[in-house]
């Protein structure tokens, strides 16, 4: 009965701080960059991170086994996740404000809100283990599935804002181009020193598009590495699905749905990676592909879930 009560009291304590941390970030974004609102909304994460860690270790104690089993248990360690790589790239920056968690920090505050008053209350239960599940390997694969999940989300995440910002830079080139070829039909040879003043704003940019180059910069090296690691912890889930596959059927691969997905998954991230290696495609390729990864995760784990069949179906809604 205490790990019951304690369970709820983390779960409510999770939520007020995350409710917390919301309100905080609204009010980053009406006032822009209080550097107090910031540290306390890292120090709110931080409490959130502890706070679920302390529910996992309270559920995997009563029920004698890693909260992996139903979809609000697997959504509550995805939620860790996040907040885990949130917080390596938050120490990772010197515990400087860095642009990276306007991304890391609404994913992660997204993900625990949903999984902590979206689902009923119902689906927060807990269950004896069906047999395919009860096996050594539940550890294994199922969590290196979520921390792949985790890292290859951030990546992806990573990958949109580089491909907006690459995108629209091409657009404003291509207007300022525009511009610049409408005043030469009309104006001919009196623009010389437009021209002259354009190749020097270009020879020496302002700060904020020396700004936007740093920031593409940054975008495209943590997405190269949060998505090598995701790639590294899929095919480690993959590979652990399979042994544990032929324990549990007989087979190391059924062709299930949510097995097909999964392979789908790491396949798009093996073009990204190989498209790393070719200079030629870095940059708006590499980001497409990762883009296209970003979609086909959650239908992996989402999709598949919603329809309810196949060997996973005990994930389902």
């Amino acid at each position: 009965m205490i790990f019951v009560t304690l369970e709820h009291i983390l779960t409510h304590i999770s939520f007020s701080i995350i409710s917390i941390v919301i309100m905080i970030h609204l009010m980053n974004l009406l006032v822009h960059e209080i550097i107090g609102l910031y540290n306390s909304s890292e120090k709110g994460m931080i409490a959130t991170f502890l706070s679920i860690t302390g529910l996992l270790v309270i559920r995997w104690i009563y029920w004698g086994h890693l909260p992996l089993s139903n979809l609000y248990e697997s959504l509550m360690f995805l939620s860790w996740s996040f907040l885990i790589i949130h917080m390596i790239l938050y120490f990772k920056n010197h515990k400087k404000k860095d642009d990276l968690s306007a991304i890391t920090t609404p994913s992660a505050i997204f993900t625990q809100s949903f999984t902590t008053s979206g689902l009923s209350t119902g689906m927060h239960q807990s269950a004896i283990l069906v047999p395919a599940l009860q096996s050594q390997w539940l550890m294994m694969h199922v969590s290196m599935m979520l921390l792949s999940y985790a890292a290859l989300l951030f990546g992806s995440l990573f990958s949109i804002a580089l491909l907006v910002i690459l995108v629209r830079k091409r657009i404003n080139i291509f207007s300022k181009d525009k511009n610049f070829l409408v005043k030469s039909f009309f104006f001919g040879a009196i623009q010389l020193n437009e021209k002259r003043n354009a190749f020097e704003n270009t020879a020496f940019p302002s700060f904020q598009n020396y700004y936007k180059y740093q920031l593409a910069q940054r975008l495209d090296y943590w997405s190269y590495r949060v998505i090598s690691l995701g790639f590294t912890f899929l095919t480690i889930g993959i590979l652990s699905g399979a042994v544990w596959a032929n324990e549990a059927w007989g087979s190391y691969w059924n062709w299930d749905p949510k097995e097909t997905w999964a392979f789908i998954t790491w396949i798009i991230y093996a073009i990204y990676l190989h498209t790393r290696t070719n200079q030629g495609f870095q940059g708006i390729n590499s980001a497409i592909v990762a883009s296209i990864g970003f979609l086909i995760i959650w239908i992996c784990y989402f999709g598949v879930n919603l329809l309810g069949i196949g060997l996973h179906s005990y994930g389902s809604f």
